[in-house]
């Protein structure tokens, strides 16, 4: 069976976007790079070291060399301990190569990533949370709206362009 000329145009057109699609995934950068890249969303590949586990439950993966002094490391990611149900056992990574997607942030004079969740490992995008400034107020099953805006009040009739006491009464000519 011959494609015709416009069909061609048509099998070109639906495979054109694949390469470009494909081109689009950046590769990884090492912790070092990545320090230097704060506020972007970028991939991270990075070998860990060790993994330390605070009292609190929040966990760190060591991406410095043990002769690296604590003080000239640049880079760490952190785990929260409300996120530990969505990221899973961190210890399981001691020793392994990792890629992690996420947000490099300034952390206490160094750059830092946020782990909140195992799908970070493949590439995904971190744990949604809300900004509790937002939220503040705000209960579902209230029939208000979740923000005070002026707008949505209703204006009523003490809300009116002059008020009764303000008319300024009219002289006949």
């Amino acid at each position: 069976m011959r494609l015709r000329p416009p069909h061609w145009l048509a099998l070109l057109a639906l495979a054109a976007p694949l390469p470009a699609l494909a081109a689009s995934q950046k590769p990884c950068v090492s912790a070092d790079e990545a320090s230097k890249m704060l506020n972007k969303n970028i991939c991270i590949s990075a070998h860990v070291y060790d993994v330390v586990q605070l009292p609190d439950g929040t966990s760190f993966l060591d991406v410095c060399t043990p002769q690296t002094p604590d003080e000239a490391c640049r880079f760490t990611i952190i785990s929260l301990p409300e996120d530990r149900g969505e990221v899973g056992e961190l210890r399981k990574y001691r020793d392994m190569n990792v890629q992690v997607r996420g947000i490099v942030r300034p952390m206490h004079g160094r750059a830092g990533m946020l782990l909140s969740h195992s799908r970070q490992f493949n590439g995904g995008p971190p744990k949604f949370k809300p900004n509790p400034k937002l939220i503040r107020g705000f209960n579902a099953d209230q029939s208000r709206p979740p923000i005070n805006d002026p707008n949505l009040r209703s204006q009523g009739g003490r809300r009116a362009f002059m008020n009764t006491r303000d008319q300024e009464t009219r002289t006949g000519k």
